[in-house]
């Protein structure tokens, strides 16, 4: 965990790009952090964040696309509709934020903390969340088509997602409620319960499919 006098300190390796966006968090910098930042709309991408304390802060449709965000904490933090398309997110802490109808396209989630967050209507195709603790997230139509899910972890998650051949399941593991849709040469179709939990362990995962969801 991040102390205290390291939040304090922390500045952006790299300052965005984007004039309005390098201002607005300068700006933030020098007030001490007072409340979270105020980033809704800005574009960020390609700034590095990595290691930045952001919790409580406002991202709705912001673009940070090929940011790094590497160990960056994003507590709480609302992000519904941004775009970290191909951004770097290793080992972030992503808790009970909120991210629907956001883009990881490409991006990389591995060991990051997603528990209790909200993933609805997210594109998290060709993204890799290799170890990646999903423990409690809302996963509903989620593209995963592409991914890298190895070793990630679920606990009664909602996993109603897009899968394909090319999504990976070596290791997956926990317990989750589907039913999850799967794209193929023939089309989309709906697998659920016992067939769900097969076709997971044919490709390398171990999961639990529960029955039905909790009210």
């Amino acid at each position: 965990m991040m102390s205290s006098g390291t939040r304090n300190h922390w500045r952006p390796r790299v300052a965005p790009p984007d004039p309005q966006a390098a201002v607005r968090l300068q700006e933030w910098l020098e007030a001490g952090r007072d409340g979270g930042l105020d980033a809704v709309g800005l574009d960020l991408s390609n700034a590095d964040l990595s290691g930045g304390d952001f919790s409580e802060s406002w991202f709705s449709d912001a673009r940070l696309v090929n940011a790094n965000l590497i160990g960056a904490d994003f507590y709480r933090c609302d992000a519904e509709g941004a775009d970290f398309s191909y951004a770097d997110l290793t080992r972030a802490s992503l808790v009970r934020a909120n991210f629907d109808d956001a883009v990881f396209r490409g991006s990389v989630l591995d060991e990051a903390d997603l528990v209790k967050a909200s993933l609805y209507g997210v594109d998290a195709s060709g993204a890799s969340l290799r170890k990646t603790r999903l423990m409690g997230a809302s996963l509903i139509d989620v593209n995963f088509c592409g991914a890298d899910l190895s070793y990630a972890v679920v606990r009664e998650n909602t996993f109603k997602v897009l899968l394909d051949r090319e999504t990976k399941l070596d290791g997956f593991s926990g317990t989750l409620f589907g039913p999850v849709r799967l794209s193929g040469p023939e089309g989309v179709r709906e697998i659920a319960g016992a067939d769900l939990e097969r076709w997971i362990r044919e490709r390398g995962g171990d999961v639990r499919v529960l029955a039905t969801a909790r009210s």
